[in-house]
């Protein structure tokens, strides 16, 4: 991955940063193909790029598989943001105009290892991937092993397990999709712990649905997917009310009032927040940046 501006590829275990703490987890990230981007470029326009595919000779029918996988992924995702949108009582298409022609959609294939083939103290709760947001619309995480270790964050602030069932996916609503719809679909606050010592290595396949990066967010104050009516609004404020307000240990961040202008920006911002060896060759200024931004919030 460090040799590409673009955060695909391969990232070696203990690569990744999440919540300032370091990731114990190695992964392949990929994405829907597309070219390099053109000369003069918003700097987000790198994210999109051909993906660094394992050798046709080493792993046969690996890259037809996961191509093939991506687009029915990317059907489904489609699929259902309209349904997301008819249950807000929108036309089905009204998320249509935050997607590109050929919009990129993202993979990671990830491996946690058992807590005895790592060098951590014993007893210490090992963080997979630390307490995060995605970034994007909704996400889809296949669990391909029977691990438990995937935990999401309640209103009230509580670490809800999410353990695996066979032939089901689990679907988490991404920072995207919580601007769209003007806070009404929450974002999910969810990390990964890793798997218990002697239980062998958990493998997950999440699925990321993409959004217009060029989108400004403050358009999406402003128009987003349209007029959310005020009844669908009230169910969201009810239930914050009925738990006495909302406890969250991860920051939205897509909104105006921040550095980063559009969807595109926050989303290479909260990328070299968490790889920032790929950061400090690719994207030095806004690592530099980011620095500055945690040391003045101490």
């Amino acid at each position: 991955m460090k040799n590409a501006p673009s955060f695909l590829g391969y990232s070696r275990l203990a690569a990744e940063i999440t919540a300032g703490k370091t990731d114990q987890r190695e992964q392949f990230d990929f994405s829907t193909e597309h070219p390099l981007p053109k000369p003069g470029a918003p700097l987000y326009e790198n994210l999109r790029a051909p993906n660094q595919w394992p050798s046709e000779t080493a792993l046969p029918g690996f890259r037809d598989v996961f191509t093939d996988y991506m687009t029915k992924m990317s059907e489904m995702s489609i699929a259902f943001t309209s349904l997301i949108a008819e249950g807000m009582h929108l036309p089905r298409d009204a998320f249509d105009k935050y997607f590109d022609q050929d919009q990129q959609h993202k993979l990671k294939i990830v491996k946690y290892p058992a807590l005895s083939t790592l060098d951590q103290e014993a007893g210490v709760e090992g963080q997979g991937v630390g307490p995060h947001k995605d970034s994007m619309l909704t996400s889809y995480l296949l669990q391909v092993t029977n691990h438990r270790g995937l935990q999401v964050q309640n209103v009230a602030g509580t670490w809800i397990d999410c353990p695996p069932i066979p032939g089901t996916l689990v679907v988490a609503i991404g920072q995207g999709l919580e601007a769209l719809t003007q806070g009404v679909c929450v974002s999910t606050t969810h990390r990964v712990l890793s798997p218990s010592a002697g239980s062998g290595a958990r493998l997950s396949i999440p699925f990321f649905q993409g959004v217009r990066y060029d989108a400004e967010f403050d358009e999406l104050d402003e128009v987003g997917v349209g007029n959310v009516p005020e009844d669908i609004k009230e169910q969201r404020r009810r239930i914050i009310e009925k738990n006495g307000g909302r406890i969250d240990d991860v920051e939205f961040t897509f909104k105006k009032g921040n550095k980063a202008k559009t969807l595109g920006e926050a989303t290479l911002r909260n990328r070299v927040k968490s790889h920032q060896d790929v950061g400090e060759r690719w994207y030095p200024d806004v690592l530099r940046d980011l620095r500055e931004e945690w040391a003045a919030a101490k």
